[in-house]
């Protein structure tokens, strides 16, 4: 008995150390090779790592059990996975950086091209068909081309007050060849354009102008516009400042494992989606004014390569200039005959001036119309109809971007496990199956999101901006659909020359005719004196000038000038009554 008693005393006894024998290869002094080979190729030292796993209380982390990661190596791979996570972001948001980045480069040296074109052939053609015609008076079509590149380039101009002041200019040299008999001054010129407000002596042609010009610039300038935004948009969206709480759980889906001793296996699918979208809960909020802005740019682009075309606008400006005053020599007579009844009548020119235009052209006929060969061309190497084309494919697989971004991280099998490997990925404990559900998009349903704790109360300032500024560009997007422009929709609604016609009217508003003065621009008179405006004398059909100062003219007193012109106009229909 004593003896039996002996023997199970030594068995108790050399259970402990049977006990650890059997334990200790497994856990304890398990190999940290592949770890460290892991972390090495990392770029960190390994010095310091661990032949084999050690106690794991001092990780802040990870799973406080045997472990290959010191404190330092723990802090190390935290940061690792944060520059692993923003590198994710960069990589997949790349391909709409690239796209909106190129296509804002390319449709912008498109439509600059477009407008140089324009004139170039105009300067040729006008040339060869004018003469000295139109190389004295070549400074109207230069101020032209050089307002609509300025509106182009987003600079404050309305593209109704260029097209008036263009007319109204040009309706004055013309006035002028049409009548060599006659010497004007600088006022009774000025009289003219204001009748030419009632005469219309270029017929409908400018309306077409304006209505064609005013779309397509509208259009063009609001796309590059938007590429632009888009390209910023998404900059700002991809740095993201990573917290506190996602950056824990960067690293404890990704680099947990490595401490663990098993750096190959992958976080399971379910848990990358829960840390993902506790990460990037506020830009799954962009989500919404992204897909409204991939709209708008889709619908602009179409209206381009259709009833806004560039191309065609760019084409016809030279021609339809071209038919205006070949209509208005056609008309000369009844028009200057209205002109000296409204005007009175002009004093006759020096006898060794009274030249005609054909002389004044070196011998050409001065005005006509031009041949199809002789149109403007297309800008080279590429037409609009392809970069709008390329340009909707690579838009709309866009959308959903944001909200899906997780889905797009997680889907690669770098960053977690295949969703068909449930049994065999990391949980956030070990080996085995994620139990916990995915949690849903945006910031508010990140209340019971089980991986990263977020603070819904506090919506993120920097996103709030992003979707303010996506709002705002689609606004300017769906107004430049209807022919508008933002810049000058408050201060000229209703006039067409801020932003074409409304969408597809074809009508001119009530005082403000194809000819209407611009408004908020410095005289053109050589000498730079500012005029005091003229008005109608009561008392006889000649325009007179009051002895008060100049006024200025701004946009916001549109209802005021849309007053005077209809007094002027009806004082203008009884003068030319016959």
């Amino acid at each position: 008995m004593s003896g039996t008693r002996a023997a199970w005393t030594r068995v108790c006894a050399l259970a402990p150390v049977l006990l650890l024998a059997t334990w200790s290869p497994a856990w304890a002094g398990r190999s940290c090779a592949d770890s460290r080979h892991v972390y090495a190729e990392k770029g960190y030292s390994v010095n310091t790592a661990p032949l084999t796993q050690i106690s794991g209380e001092h990780l802040r982390l990870c799973p406080q059990d045997y472990t290959c990661c010191t404190s330092v190596m723990e802090e190390a791979l935290a940061r690792q996975s944060e520059k692993d996570f923003l590198t994710a972001i960069d990589d997949s948001s790349q391909f709409l950086l690239t796209t909106f980045t190129q296509k804002h480069r390319r449709f912008d040296e498109f439509f600059r091209e477009l407008i140089d074109l324009a004139e170039k052939s105009m300067n040729q053609m006008f040339t060869k068909t004018y003469g000295m015609l139109y190389t004295q008076n070549a400074r109207v079509f230069h101020d032209l081309f050089a307002e609509l590149r300025r509106y182009y380039t987003g600079g404050s101009v309305s593209l109704g007050e260029v097209l008036a002041e263009f007319w109204s200019r040009l309706v004055e040299r013309v006035f002028s060849l049409v009548n060599p008999q006659y010497q004007f001054s600088e006022e009774y010129l000025e009289c003219v354009s204001k009748h030419a407000e009632q005469l219309q002596p270029f017929g409908d042609l400018p309306r077409k102008l304006r209505i064609q010009v005013t779309r397509a610039f509208i259009a063009a300038r609001a796309l590059v516009q938007g590429l632009a935004t888009g390209r910023d948009i998404v900059s700002k969206a991809a740095k993201l400042n990573v917290g506190g709480e996602c950056m824990r759980a960067l690293m404890r889906q990704w680099y947990c494992p490595l401490c663990r001793g098993m750096p190959t296996l992958r976080p399971c699918h379910s848990l990358c989606l829960n840390v993902m979208k506790g990460c990037l809960a506020n830009q799954a909020d962009l989500d919404s004014e992204w897909n409204n802005f991939i709209d708008a740019l889709v619908q602009v682009s179409e209206k381009l390569e259709g009833p806004f075309n560039m191309e065609l606008a760019t084409d016809s400006i030279a021609v339809k200039v071209s038919e205006a005053i070949m209509h208005m020599q056609e008309n000369s007579v009844a028009t200057s005959t209205k002109v000296f009844q409204g005007c009175g009548s002009p004093r006759p020119a020096p006898s060794r001036s009274r030249r005609s235009p054909r002389e004044q052209g070196g011998g050409r006929r001065p005005f006509r119309t031009y041949s199809p060969e002789e149109k403007p061309t297309t800008a080279a190497g590429t037409n609009l109809d392809r970069l709008v084309s390329d340009l909707k494919e690579r838009l709309r697989p866009m959308k959903g971007f944001w909200v899906s971004l997780p889905q797009t991280i997680c889907n690669d099998d770098n960053m977690a496990a295949d969703v068909t490997n449930e049994d065999k990925c990391w949980n956030g404990q070990t080996r085995g199956r994620y139990l916990p559900d995915v949690t849903g998009d945006g910031l508010v349903s990140q209340i019971n999101n089980p991986e990263v704790e977020v603070d819904i109360s506090r919506p993120d300032v920097r996103t709030r901006q992003l979707i303010m500024e996506l709002r705002v560009a689609t606004n300017r997007l769906r107004q430049a659909q209807a022919g508008q422009d933002t810049d000058f929709m408050d201060s000229e609604e209703g006039s067409g020359s801020g932003g074409g016609d409304g969408g597809d009217r074809y009508s001119d508003e009530p005082g403000y005719g194809p000819y209407s003065p611009p408004y908020g621009k410095p005289p053109r008179n050589p000498s730079g004196q500012n005029k005091p405006p003229r008005v109608r004398d009561k008392t006889g059909t000649k325009w007179t000038r009051p002895n008060q100062g100049h006024g200025s003219r701004v946009k916001s007193g549109v209802s005021q000038l849309t007053s005077s012109l209809s007094i002027i106009a009806a004082l203008l229909l009884t003068s030319f009554a016959v």
